[in-house]
């Protein structure tokens, strides 16, 4: 069937590709009429950019919708009246106290939030939430945060965003860790999605004997994390440098990061052991899958 025929647009290109598979499309567009006014060049270049930025714009759409369920699901069965609650950092989070905000302007809640960074600091300042901290509260009901990656055991990478020390003293201070994800951040195994390696956050003058005793003692490779927008290494809202070690194989993660908090300079690492007692993953179906730390 000939879809694409007489004069046609890039808009009438890009609504096509939406709908179509890239050979479908070509095909069609191929076989179309020679009283097209672009070349079959130029119109072809022009499929390809609109098909990538299509599938693009919906896998991110489809991850933030699933970010959006993790959050709401989480803050809905774990936060209650009359709570002191954790906020991590990151992207999730932001849906996350989206939801707290709502609930405590529809149902009267008497929420203190207690911020993991900079960032979920303003966030809970520009929600008109009521802001504290660990001199005023070092005992929190709930902390939610979120996750690069998750594993079976419900082991944690966190630190893709550089506030590991901050996150993982707050979850250790509350009664209830609870992580929000969506389904790219669900693995078996560590390193199966998240890329990126284990954050570890270092004092700066070692972390060139840190980096290289990592990699003596645990293979693989640590460098130090470099700013995006800022000449130098990204550094850390502690004043401190950030070590991304990409690890070569499976570890026992519990005794790597034992070890590694022993290296003189480490101030703390990624890794959450037995810390998170659930997690919420957004799935692509819209659907909320539940995990539990698996009963050894």
């Amino acid at each position: 069937m000939r879809l694409l025929q007489g004069r046609v647009s890039v808009s009438r290109l890009a609504a096509a590709a939406a709908v179509l598979t890239e050979g479908e499309f070509l095909s069609s567009f191929a076989s179309a009429s020679s009283r097209t006014w672009i070349s079959w060049t130029q119109s072809a270049s022009v499929c390809h950019k609109q098909i990538r930025r299509f599938r693009h714009s919906a896998a991110k759409n489809m991850a933030e919708e699933a970010k959006k369920k993790a959050a709401y699901a989480a803050v809905d069965n774990h936060v209650q009246n009359n709570q002191v609650v954790g906020v991590g950092s990151g992207s999730t989070i932001v849906y996350a106290v989206d939801r707290l905000a709502e609930r405590v302007r529809q149902e009267k809640l008497n929420i203190v939030c207690v911020p993991t960074s900079f960032q979920a600091r303003q966030l809970i300042l520009q929600h008109g939430l009521t802001l504290s901290d660990l001199d005023r509260h070092p005992e929190l009901d709930v902390a939610i945060d979120g996750a690069d990656e998750v594993d079976s055991d419900l082991t944690l990478i966190k630190g893709g965003g550089g506030c590991l020390t901050q996150e993982k003293i707050v979850a250790g201070c509350a009664k209830h860790f609870v992580v929000i994800a969506d389904y790219r951040k669900d693995s078996k195994t560590l390193g199966q999605q998240w890329k990126k390696g284990v954050p570890i956050e270092v004092i700066p003058m070692s972390y060139i004997p840190v980096s290289r005793t990592i990699a003596r003692c645990f293979g693989g490779e640590a460098r130090l994390r470099m700013a995006v927008s800022k000449a130098g290494p990204v550094v850390t809202d502690n004043s401190n440098f950030i070590l991304d070690w990409k690890f070569d194989q499976a570890q026992d993660w519990k005794e790597v990061n034992t070890a590694i908090k022993m290296i003189p300079g480490v101030v703390e690492t990624g890794l959450f052991v037995s810390m998170a007692e659930r997690a919420y993953f957004g799935m692509e179906d819209g659907s909320v899958q539940v995990r539990d730390p698996p009963v050894h």
